[in-house]
């Protein structure tokens, strides 16, 4: 019973609910190689759960208390280093050896070793050189997690707060967003943007995030149950006129450019309140050019249907009517009787004359021969 109401929705949507003159306006035909080049892609439309989401920008930071510093106790020099800037540490490992200024043959040495796992970030200390008490020689970062800042539109902070999940994007990597939720807001606010920030914490296991990327947040504020809705990315037209091109039910390479009436959108998608039904197919990818496609693109209307229908339509593409019907099949028969279906009348008309002068000359003949018989002399 679901499906057969979801094809007379289709079907109501591609065909009654336009007029034959609307729809033949609004239908947009391709052939193959058409849909090939404009990379068209569809979605099923469907009802899901509808996030409403506040926009915010940021960056990646590391997690304070996450650095660690290595130092020598003792004045010496560095006569091993075995550590470099970009080099991943384990705890434990030895980083560099320094030899002790106490006197000695050899001087005493001792071995500075990584207090922490991470990622060496900075590095003070060369082979040879003098190291002292007071001098930092490592920087270890544990970027196993970081921060992600957002800058938050104070407007829209209302009902924003620790616990709060968001889509957070990063331009710099692509692919899918990951969830994230919001830890705590800092401490202060951003009088020059207007916003504050809200602290969220990744994973960053790969190690693919780095101080200071560019991250786009979709911030959840609400989330409503079975919501019509479709890619914000299929949505065409003006602001107070919307449409969509949604796949013809019947037609091959077909799309009607259909008028929607939408509501809210977030994470991406826009709500559909008219015009559109569960399991219609819209154009994603590629609904911006098919605005642009003008005639020659494809078929007509009318072939179209006449191919996929099996039987003649008008040139709007609707069904033709009773008398049209008899019309036609009318030429039709008039046409396989001049054409297809017998002789052409010029070839008739020039059997009868090639028939009539066989028959006077074959006339003449007789008569002469019987001339002959009757005056032997002549």
């Amino acid at each position: 019973m679901k499906t057969f109401i979801k094809i007379v929705a289709i079907a109501g949507l591609t065909t009654s609910g336009l007029s034959a003159q609307d729809r033949q306006k609004n239908t947009v035909l391709l052939d193959e190689v058409g849909v090939k080049n404009l990379r068209l892609e569809t979605v099923m439309v469907e009802e899901r759960d509808f996030d409403s989401t506040v926009f915010a920008v940021g960056r990646v930071e590391e997690v304070p208390g996450n650095q660690h510093s290595v130092s020598s106790r003792i004045p010496g020099r560095a006569v091993e280093v075995n550590a470099f800037i970009g080099e991943r540490v384990k705890k434990g490992q030895t980083l560099v050896k320094v030899e002790s200024r106490q006197p000695g043959n050899p001087p005493p040495t001792i071995e500075l070793k990584a207090v922490h796992d991470g990622l060496v970030i900075e590095s003070h200390v060369l082979q040879g050189q003098p190291v002292e008490p007071d001098t930092e020689l490592f920087d270890i970062s544990d970027r196993t997690e970081m921060w992600v800042v957002a800058q938050i539109p104070e407007q829209l902070a209302a009902g924003i707060g620790p616990g709060t999940k968001a889509r957070i994007t990063f331009p710099a990597l692509g692919g899918e967003p990951i969830v994230a939720e919001l830890l705590r807001f800092g401490v202060n606010a951003n009088r020059e943007a207007g916003a504050v920030e809200g602290v969220f914490q990744v994973s960053n296991t790969d190690g693919k995030l780095q101080p200071g990327m560019r991250a786009e947040f979709s911030i959840i504020v609400s989330s409503r149950p079975n919501v019509l809705s479709i890619p914000e990315e299929s949505l065409q037209g003006d602001p107070a006129a919307r449409v969509v091109y949604v796949k013809d039910y019947d037609l091959p390479n077909a799309f009607v450019r259909a008028p929607v009436v939408v509501g809210k959108k977030g994470g991406g998608w826009v709500e559909v309140k008219e015009g559109l039904f569960p399991g219609d197919e819209v154009v994603t990818r590629g609904s911006y050019s098919l605005g642009f496609v003008g005639g020659g693109a494809g078929p007509s209307l009318k072939d179209a249907l006449d191919a996929a229908h099996g039987h003649k339509h008008a040139e709007d593409g609707s069904e033709l009517t009773e008398g049209a019907k008899g019309a036609d099949a009318g030429q039709e028969d008039e046409h396989a009787h001049e054409g297809g279906g017998g002789a052409p009348k010029w070839l008739i008309y020039y059997s009868v004359g090639i028939s009539i002068v066989v028959l006077l000359l074959a006339q003449m003949l007789w008569n002469s021969k019987r001339q002959s018989k009757v005056n032997p002399t002549a």
